[in-house]
């Protein structure tokens, strides 16, 4: 059991690890590959994961879950990544799901929830927009109300998966609510096949099955029942999702490290140089046993900011934490293992440089690390806010 008994402390995250490892084992790391190469979704390995209840466990019961936490998501996103299969819709559902359990109507949760539970429906999530990224409150989506529903307009960077994905969670700025200098936000749900609504592609770097798009609102008329929560309590609610997707992107990175530390002892084990392991050479062992370290600590952390927000508490700063911390571990222990292969490392055929890119994006997003430090400052040693 490489890497996880210092983590999985229930033994039912030591079975559901040992589960989702095995079923996504049975794909791996080519399968990803040849789905990012075709740009094509890995539907097969979606599908079986919804049909074995790995989607859902972070979902309620009533509505198609397994009615666990983010704890349980935690194990099923990392370890997805530690087979060679880091994938991005992991973490939208680790943001929509939450948010539709907590403050969606009961039509929309009945209509939603079991189809994200199963693998059949995806929601893409829209906030970021191209001058408002860590400051939400400087958003230029907007809503108006018009009869019983309300109208549309704006635009959105970086939204991903839209092009598959069944609806769109947006954050819009809703001007009418306004009382004071500060911008009021409400959540909207929107079908993606919606009248107004366009987008077109980004050209990125990320080696992922999922494009990024920007997305376009075209004074779409929206009927009162896409609103999700209470109108003008969009920044609160959106909060329900943003720190389980701090802690879903810091285990993609926690998982994508497992992997490369991995694939790096075993060719270290196996790779002769006179006669002699290399991995028999303290400057390759240590490196290698630094960089384990490092990431032992990142899951740990995690694995404790997860568990705080399933208790009800405040899991910001620890998760902010981890995401920040999983960044900077993964990127270390991926640059080692890349070393370790030689020239063999920058080969397709292993598997690891792909995975390069996918590893940083952590560093800048969901969150960028200059945030989180300011957060830290600020909340967790009473700093004076420097921004």
């Amino acid at each position: 059991m490489f890497f996880s008994p210092l983590v999985d402390t229930a033994d039912h995250h030591r079975a559901l690890r040992e589960s989702v490892g095995k079923l996504v084992g049975r794909f791996g790391r080519k399968y990803y590959q040849d789905c990012v190469r075709r740009a094509e979704e890995p539907e097969e390995l979606w599908g079986e994961l919804g049909k074995a209840g790995f989607l859902g466990v972070h979902i309620p019961e009533e509505h198609g879950g397994s009615g666990g936490g983010i704890a349980d998501y935690n194990v099923v996103v990392e370890e997805c990544a530690a087979q060679g299969c880091p994938m991005l819709q992991l973490v939208i559902n680790s943001i929509t799901a939450p948010i539709i359990a907590a403050h969606g109507s009961d039509a929309m949760k009945a209509e939603w929830l079991p189809g994200i539970a199963n693998g059949s429906r995806k929601i893409c999530f829209a906030i970021t927009e191209p001058d408002a990224g860590s400051n939400t409150h400087k958003v230029k989506t907007n809503v108006t109300k018009s009869g019983d529903g309300f109208l549309l307009n704006g635009s959105k960077y970086w939204t991903s998966g839209i092009d598959v994905s069944d609806a769109v969670m947006i954050v819009a700025r809703d001007p009418e609510m306004e009382t004071d200098e500060r911008s009021v936000l409400s959540l909207f749900l929107l079908r993606t096949d919606a009248p107004g609504l366009s987008y077109r592609p980004i050209d990125s770097a990320v080696m992922t099955p999922e494009k990024q798009f920007t997305t376009f609102y075209d004074n779409i008329a929206l009927d009162g029942s896409a609103l999700i929560g209470r109108r003008g309590a969009g920044l609160k609610q959106v909060f329900v999702g943003l720190n389980p997707e701090r802690i879903s992107a810091a285990a993609i990175n926690n998982g994508i490290a497992r992997f490369g530390l991995a694939q790096a002892a075993d060719y270290a084990r196996d790779r002769s140089v006179w006669s002699t392991p290399i991995a028999q050479h303290q400057g390759v062992a240590h490196p290698l046993a630094e960089a384990y370290i490092h990431v032992q600590a990142a899951r740990l952390l995690n694995a404790r900011a997860a568990q705080l927000y399933d208790m009800g508490e405040d899991a910001a700063e620890a998760a902010n934490m981890a995401k920040f911390t999983a960044a900077d571990a993964s990127l270390k222990a991926l640059d080692q293992a890349i070393q370790v292969h030689g020239g063999n490392g920058l080969s397709f055929e292993y598997g690891l440089a792909d995975l390069w890119f996918i590893a940083r994006l952590h560093k800048t997003a969901p969150v960028s690390r200059e945030m989180v430090l300011n957060h830290v400052a600020q909340h967790g040693m009473g700093l004076p806010k420097s921004y």
